[in-house]
């Protein structure tokens, strides 16, 4: 049964990667994954997998909004999007024949490189200040 507490938990996520996802572009691994792991106690895949159910609406409605502002590179974002096919298929693939701990671990390091990267990305200078 889903309890009130799970429904307020996936309201937050929900509400958290849209306004993540729309200011920043980042929602679906970033947030949905560990809220769902954290405040929903799913498992590792199991959090991978439903975050890519969740990400196509939240996906859809953000193109959509970017595309009126003039931002949207759709020929760009459909090859990217079609070329990462096969991978995806190989990564679920893999994905389901790991244990959790594997995934955990490489989840966990992937958002540090990224985090790592980005901050030192964002305490550089401008380049107009070099």
């Amino acid at each position: 049964a889903v309890s009130e507490t799970d429904i307020i938990g996936a309201l937050v996520i929900g509400f958290a990667a849209g306004v993540s996802s729309g200011m920043l572009g980042v929602g679906g691994g970033i947030i949905f994954v560990p809220g769902l792991v954290f405040f929903l106690s799913e498992s590792q895949l199991g959090a991978e997998a439903t975050s890519l159910v969740a990400i196509v609406p939240v996906a859809i409605v953000g193109a959509l909004r970017q595309r009126g502002y003039g931002n949207l590179r759709l020929r760009d974002g459909m090859i990217v999007g079609l070329l990462s096919l096969p991978g995806v298929a190989g990564g679920a693939l893999l994905a389901d024949s790991l244990s959790e701990r594997p995934l955990e671990l490489g989840f966990a390091a992937v958002q540090l490189v990224f985090a790592v990267g980005l901050a030192r990305r964002a305490l550089q200078p401008p380049e107009s200040e070099v």
